[in-house]
């Protein structure tokens, strides 16, 4: 059956290949997507994938304040909606109904579970706040509909929140504080100029907040802002030069506040500050970790935080000066809240072999309980993939991390085909969660899989993590080349057949890897990434622009300029030998669209295979079910056609 389809499929493909620039009509296509040299998707392998396509997830978004259970997000549909849950794996409770994703919390001291909601359109990220009361089922929309607005931290009253916007010129991030519940109370506290903060946390008496100065990812500082006399207070700061902060807390009593930091190592530790000295009591050290999650109990001031060990979270409580580690399955925590009574602490755990849930730990036992159960789509979990932490050495010795997922041995078959999969950021970093794309590649198809974690990772030490600075971007492309050569020297894995994919920033790293690299590897997927750093910079929206020159580099300077188009893919397409898949959205504020427009009509006009795919609904990323559904069909099929099977 399996190779009366592929001889069907490689018919398609040919007729396809001829008429590259044409469109094809496919039955299964969403309506929202347009493509250009795809071939229809045959309807045997939307049944193989549909398994795997219709596991589900669930993330934590916090407590009822009635301590009556929790609010989850999670999909049935097409897109990620609220839902309530009252006990540990009961039933979940739907509570939103949008036709576009929605993250919310509820609103504190809520007798009724009102809730606060953010939601954009179209993959826009111009995010609005809306107010939902849970009686009547009306949401109202807060924000003015227009501008970009992030939800801050609300008061302990439910009564008043920080709000995060744009609106004044779509440039600078003013901090309004706002009305939970009511559209035309917005006041104007402070007023930004080329800067970009961020309000972390309300004071116990609702009379400062918490506030981080954020530069770039190396470079970030504390204050304080006095809400009565409009006063910005700059914390101390210790040691000298460039510094990172991290999360921002206030003590109950509100006299310390809690942070992460680097200013006395590589990595971010964890202190308690005393507002009135500022003095710094260290309360982790001598460890190779960052401490990335940090959560402080209103009530009797315990303290959650957990370790990113080698991307994996390791869980700690604080009470005083003393830390207990909580036992958790191998994955990554997120979302810490401790409830109203500060009995639980709740959280996402996202697993490699299994999809993201929501969990609590019993702060007292220690005890870890399961919300939600999610579908994995009438798959056998006990056949997941895990991957396994591997090390490679690359052009100066350092060495890369990555997690690497083996297929299982196979009689007689040939060696596995590998797919390099690249993170984005650049400062993000791959960590040990479920994928289902990843699952069907490795379990169905025999492929190995490899997620690197390229110097400018984070998680890895402040200094590994500037590594690919400014005119040192190329240098994680030859990690790249290093990671190509390890692979060249395993014996179950077939270097002759690898291809490459990433999203965001790492789809600059697939385009680049096929220029450097392009005799190595048979095919890339680029989705929404940059091809061009300096169209990149000067079109991407406003209020990102100047965070973006601080890491990539200012393409306004000459030196920097020259350096781009040097290195910028659209100026190197002669050199790009493999096939192409490109994808985006059509209404992506971070990468603009024209991104992969460009690179995929230099690429076509030099007589490459190129694959186009996209979507008018959608933004930096696929966030729609039947969108994201057939863009993965789609990467299948180009992967198998270029690739094969072993």
């Amino acid at each position: 059956m399996k190779s009366q389809w592929l001889a069907a499929f490689c018919l398609v493909l040919v007729a396809a290949t001829r008429g590259a620039a044409q469109e094809t009509i496919d039955p299964r296509r969403p309506a929202a997507i347009r493509t250009t040299g795809v071939p229809v998707v045959p309807a045997e392998l939307f049944e193989r994938l549909r398994q795997y396509q219709n596991v589900r997830s669930a993330g934590f978004q916090g407590w009822s304040p009635d301590g009556n259970g929790m609010l989850i997000a999670t999909r049935f549909g097409n897109s990620a909606q609220l839902h309530r849950v009252y006990e540990p794996g009961g039933r979940r409770e739907q509570v939103t109904f949008f036709d576009e994703p929605v993250s919310g919390r509820f609103i504190p001291k809520s007798p009724s579970g009102e809730l606060l909601l953010s939601m954009s359109a179209g993959g826009d990220e111009n995010y609005q706040i809306y107010y939902l009361n849970r009686q009547s089922g009306r949401a109202t929309m807060l924000t003015d509909g227009k501008s970009r607005n992030e939800l801050g931290p609300v008061r302990h009253d439910g009564d008043r929140m920080i709000v995060h916007s744009n609106r004044r010129n779509g440039r600078d991030t003013d901090i309004y504080l706002a009305s939970t519940r009511e559209p035309d109370e917005h006041e104007l506290l402070m007023e930004t100029s080329g800067e970009y903060w961020v309000a972390t946390d309300f004071s116990p008496e609702g009379d400062r907040l918490a506030m981080i100065h954020y530069v770039s990812i190396n470079e970030s500082y504390p204050a304080l802002y006095h809400i009565a006399t409009r006063k910005l207070e700059k914390l101390k700061i210790p040691g000298e030069g460039k510094v990172s902060f991290g999360a921002l807390a206030f003590t109950p009593d509100g006299k310390s506040v809690y942070t992460t930091s680097d200013a006395r190592s590589e990595y971010q530790e964890l202190a308690r500050v005393d507002l009135a000295t500022g003095q710094y009591t260290w309360l982790t050290s001598d460890t190779r970790w960052d401490v990335s999650d940090v959560e402080v109990d209103d009530r009797n001031g315990l303290v959650a935080y957990a370790f990113n060990e080698n991307g994996a979270s390791k869980l700690f409580l604080l009470e005083g000066d003393k830390s207990r580690p909580i036992e958790l399955p191998l994955g990554v925590i997120a979302n810490l809240e401790f409830s109203a009574d500060g009995e639980r602490l709740g959280f996402t755990l996202a697993r490699p072999d299994a999809p993201a849930d929501a969990y609590s730990v019993d702060v007292k036992s220690s005890k870890l309980t399961r919300w939600t159960f999610s579908e994995v789509g009438g798959l056998d979990p006990a056949g997941f993939a895990t991957p396994e932490m591997i090390r490679f050495p690359s052009f100066d010795g350092r060495e890369i991390p990555a997690y690497f997922y083996r297929p299982k041995p196979r009689d007689g078959r040939d060696k596995a085909p590998v797919v390099i999969n690249i993170h984005g950021g650049p400062e993000a970093q791959s960590r040990p969660i479920f994928s289902g794309p990843t699952q069907y590649l490795v379990n169905e198809l025999g492929f190995a899989v490899i997620y690197p974690n390229v110097r400018g990772s984070a998680g890895y030490g402040k200094t590994y993590l500037q590594l690919d600075n400014a005119e040192h971007r190329e240098d994680s492309v030859k990690d790249i080349g290093a990671l190509l050569d390890w692979i060249q020297r395993q014996p179950e894995l077939d270097s002759t057949r690898v291809a490459v994919t990433g999203g965001s920033y790492g789809g600059y790293m697939v385009l680049s890897s096929l220029v450097n690299f392009g005799e190595r590897i048979k095919a890339g997927v680029d989705i929404v990434g940059i091809a061009n750093f300096i169209t990149f910079l000067e079109r991407t929206s406003p209020y990102r622009q100047d965070l973006r020159r601080a890491e990539y580099g200012d393409e306004r300077k000459p030196e920097m300029r020259a350096y781009f188009e040097k290195i910028n893919p659209t100026n190197r397409v002669s050199e790009i030998r493999s096939a192409l898949l490109v994808a985006h959205g059509i209404n992506d504020p971070r990468v603009p669209f024209f991104e992969a427009e460009q690179i995929a009509e230099k690429v076509r006009a030099a007589g490459r295979d190129v694959w186009t795919l996209y979507a008018d609904n959608e933004g930096h990323g696929f966030g729609k079910k039947d969108n994201r559904d057939y863009l993965t069909a789609v990467e299948v099929l180009f992967l198998e056609a270029h690739l094969g099977t072993p």
